[in-house]
């Protein structure tokens, strides 16, 4: 396979850096919220919703905590917001930003993202220091696509056309990772070889299968 790969491209969230899902969960924890409820909460009217509505910069951040509140409050647990907000930012997986340049030497690499106007960058960050390393990460990718500027996010088949465009690529030649199965179906439809990331070891040992490549020590 790994003679007819034109590029891979990521998710970023949960894939080059630790799941969102993580911190959810801790937070529900702390505060006796059912396990996945926030999950629950943005998968309810996934296309319209407060967190739809944010990634694609429809509503400001203060306005999504007011709707995000009145969502959840609707499934039983009034959740502020900007609590959610606080918790977007992951940290980075130094073996997978390996795999990540290991990758950019052989074939071109872009970035999909779902993600929102807040914090600092692309990568949402709130911590100075944090948000210039995953700066630097975002400069290896030959192409990234932020739901956030473009106004459209993922499952949208149009994102994914619009990133083999950008790379000049066919879609039969590429893989593609994202830790969420509704985002990799469109990809899939496309003709790319999906991984859904579910660990870092796992991402790494599929990734080699996919490519033939080695997996970063």
């Amino acid at each position: 396979m790994s003679d007819r790969i034109e590029a891979v491209i990521w998710d970023f969230g949960g894939v080059l850096t630790s799941s969102p899902f993580e911190a959810f969960n801790r937070y529900e924890a702390e505060r006796g919220l059912p396990t996945d409820f926030i999950r629950s909460v943005n998968a309810r009217n996934g296309d319209t919703n407060a967190w739809a509505k944010l990634e694609q910069s429809k509503v400001t951040a203060d306005e999504f905590d007011q709707l995000f509140r009145e969502e959840s409050r609707d499934l039983g647990h009034e959740v502020p917001g900007k609590d959610i907000l606080g918790l977007l930012s992951g940290n980075l997986r130094p073996r997978v930003v390996e795999a990540l340049k290991q990758a950019k030497a052989k074939v071109k690499v872009g970035c999909i993202t779902n993600n929102a106007p807040v914090g600092k960058g692309a990568g949402m960050q709130n911590d100075e220091a944090r948000a210039s390393e995953i700066a630097n990460v975002f400069e290896l990718f030959d192409e990234v696509i932020e739901s956030s500027k473009l106004g459209i996010r993922k499952p949208d088949p149009r994102i994914y056309a619009l990133m083999c465009e950008a790379l000049d690529v066919d879609p039969k030649n590429c893989v593609y990772l994202d830790d969420l199965g509704i985002n990799l179906k469109p990809a899939r439809a496309m003709g790319m070889t999906t991984i859904k990331v579910l660990s870092e070891d796992q991402l790494l040992h599929d990734l080699s299968e996919a490519t033939g490549w080695p997996v970063p020590a």
